[in-house]
C-alpha cells in the first residue's frame, strides 16, 4: 500500500532525485526562471518553496538548514540577501509554472518555472489591466454636455473675449 507517499519519484533513485532537485533549485535561484518538464517543475516547487520560507528568517540555524538542501554558499547567500527581502510580505506561492507546449523529441509537457516577484512582464500586466479595454462593437462613448447648454471649457473663453472687446470700447468713450 502507498499510504502517505505522495511525492513524485521522477523515475530516479533517491540520491539522484535529491541531487537533481538541488541543482535545479540552485539554477532557479541564480536565473530566476528555468525551462523544464512539467513533472520536474511541480517537484521543484514542492522542494524550493519551503526553502524560501525558511530564508525569511535570517538566522544561523535557518542558513544551515537551507545549505543542507542547496549545497552552495553563493545560492544560500543570494537566497537570504535578495530573494528573501523581495518576498518578505508574501505569505506563500513564490513560484509560478507556465506551460509552453510539448517537446518535439518525446512529446513531454514543457514549462517555465519562475520566481513570481522577478517577472517584470507579469508585474506590468497587472497595472495595464486597471485600464478598461474597449470592445470593437461598442462604438464611441458620447459624453453628455451639461444641461446649461455650454461646456465648461467654452464658457471661460467667451468671457475672456468679451472682456477684451469691452475694455477698448471704454477707453474710446473717454
Amino acid at each position: 500500500m502507498r499510504h502517505n507517499k505522495k511525492f513524485n519519484h521522477l523515475g530516479r533513485t533517491s540520491a539522484h532525485r535529491k541531487a537533481m532537485l538541488s541543482n535545479m533549485a540552485n539554477s532557479l535561484i541564480f536565473h530566476k526562471r528555468i525551462t523544464t518538464t512539467l513533472a520536474k517543475a511541480k517537484a521543484l516547487r514542492i522542494y524550493v518553496e519551503p526553502l524560501i520560507t525558511k530564508a525569511k528568517d535570517d538566522s544561523t540555524h535557518s542558513r544551515r538548514i537551507v545549505f543542507e538542501y542547496l549545497k552552495s554558499k553563493t545560492a544560500v547567500a543570494m537566497l537570504f540577501r535578495d530573494i528573501a527581502e523581495k518576498v518578505a510580505d508574501r505569505p506563500g506561492g513564490y513560484t509560478r509554472i507556465l506551460k509552453t507546449g510539448n517537446r518535439l523529441g518525446d512529446n513531454a509537457e514543457m514549462c517555465f518555472i519562475e520566481l513570481v516577484d522577478y517577472n517584470e512582464n507579469m508585474l506590468v500586466d497587472k497595472d495595464s489591466k486597471a485600464k478598461p479595454v474597449r470592445s470593437r462593437r461598442g462604438g464611441k462613448k458620447k459624453v453628455e454636455a451639461p444641461k446649461t447648454g455650454a461646456s465648461k471649457v467654452a464658457a471661460p473663453k467667451t468671457k475672456v473675449v468679451q472682456a477684451e472687446v469691452a475694455a477698448p470700447e471704454e477707453k474710446t468713450e473717454e
